[in-house]
């Protein structure tokens, strides 16, 4: 019997990447920034990825709203169909900078911002592009309730010390910290894989985390 052959096997990556753009695009539950409408949200996650992470925290709290915001639709539209193919319907998927959040959301409307293994950007010349630089963190001040938090993971030593010194001073409170979250009591929400973390795990890293209010 001969091999059924996939016809996407001869998809060049620009047109598959261009299919999953289309994807995006076609998807009830996803958004470009500027067709975007402000309106009742409890979590973000920032740099989302897929939007997996912020998917299965929607599965677990249906009584609330999630939005998973990253540039990249190619890499939402993962987490899109996911969620509309098991029927979670309080996460949506936003096209956007993470600096353009408080173009998205009201003033202290927040519960939760997440930021999942940002870029870590090691340069010393690029430190305003990290997503801990102060030029973020007020960003998040003001988009987060008064008694909302900022949770942080990451698996870059370096980086995650260097955004504990951000958060120190700029007079953040430090609530909760592990610098080996899957080796802690902390929450198993704090425990959902990223689509990456699983394969960090397996190479040896570490994940830190952190949750703070400002």
């Amino acid at each position: 019997m001969s091999q059924q052959l996939d016809p996407n096997d001869f998809v060049i990556t620009r047109k598959r990447k261009k299919y999953k753009f289309a994807k995006f695009a076609n998807a009830e539950n996803c958004h470009e920034f500027d067709e975007w409408e402000k309106r009742p949200v409890d979590v973000v996650e920032l740099g989302a990825g897929t939007g997996l992470f912020a998917v299965e925290l929607a599965a677990r709290y249906p009584g609330q709203t999630f939005v998973a915001l990253d540039v990249k639709a190619d890499r939402l539209q993962k987490g899109a169909y996911e969620a509309l193919g098991r029927g979670i319907d309080n996460v949506l998927f936003v096209r956007a900078r993470a600096d353009q959040v408080t173009e998205l959301f009201e003033s202290h409307s927040l519960q939760q911002v997440w930021l999942t293994f940002s870029d870590p950007f090691p340069r010393s010349r690029s430190a305003g592009r990290r997503m801990t630089h102060p030029n973020f963190l007020a960003r998040y001040r003001d988009v987060l309730r008064p008694d909302g938090s900022l949770c942080i993971k990451h698996d870059d030593p370096d980086f995650f010390a260097w955004t504990l010194e951000q958060l120190v001073a700029d007079s953040w409170h430090v609530d909760e910290l592990a610098f080996d979250l899957h080796d802690s009591d902390l929450s198993d929400d704090y425990k959902i894989m990223t689509s990456y973390e699983q394969r960090w795990l397996d190479e040896g890293r570490v994940t830190s985390m952190v949750r703070a209010r400002p």
